[in-house]
């Protein structure tokens, strides 16, 4: 009897690893062409082209994670990079004034949410992240009627805020 139990677990144990195997992405090295980036990412979810000649390939997490990946890739076809770009510390490189939509869209991909500003008849774009790492927050990027950035700035996210449950 013991025996089997043992088996039992031992076979729930594997099933269980097995159903996270798709989840688990070996990432790539820098360097590697895109063919290669591919077979090991998957096909990513949207691809924008990198004005310095490359493309931007997302690998979304959004509406309902807390993450985003972006693999660049250079003018030559190859891995330049690969992270999760929803930080604080990316977050903080928006040039207000400066960026547009496709530049957001490059560095962050596509939002959790979208929604219409009063605010110079603009968009507000709504990323899921941990802030600092630690809080469930949410980056906003407020865009003007012509699209470019005027602000940005934090909240909690109420989809795991207590206060905001049953509204």
């Amino acid at each position: 009897m013991t025996k089997t139990i043992k088996t039992a677990g031992v076979l729930a144990l594997i099933l269980a690893l097995s159903a996270c195997a798709p989840i688990i992405r070996r990432t790539p090295p820098v360097g590697a062409p895109l063919a290669e980036v591919t077979a090991k990412l998957g096909q990513p979810n949207a691809v924008y082209p990198d004005p310095a000649g490359g493309q931007v390939l997302e690998y979304r997490g959004q509406p309902m994670g807390q993450f985003q990946h972006m693999a660049r890739m250079g003018a030559d076809g190859t891995l330049l990079s690969y992270e999760q770009v929803l930080t604080d510390e990316n977050f903080a490189r928006i040039e207000i004034g400066r960026w547009n939509r496709d530049d957001v869209l490059r560095h962050f991909g596509r939002p959790a949410e979208v929604v219409r500003s009063r605010l110079e008849e603009g968009e507000i774009w709504s990323y899921r992240y941990k802030e600092k790492g630690i809080w469930n927050s949410l980056m906003n990027v407020d865009f003007n009627a012509r699209g470019t950035v005027l602000r940005v700035f934090n909240s909690p996210d109420p989809l795991f805020d207590e206060r905001f449950k049953g509204l």
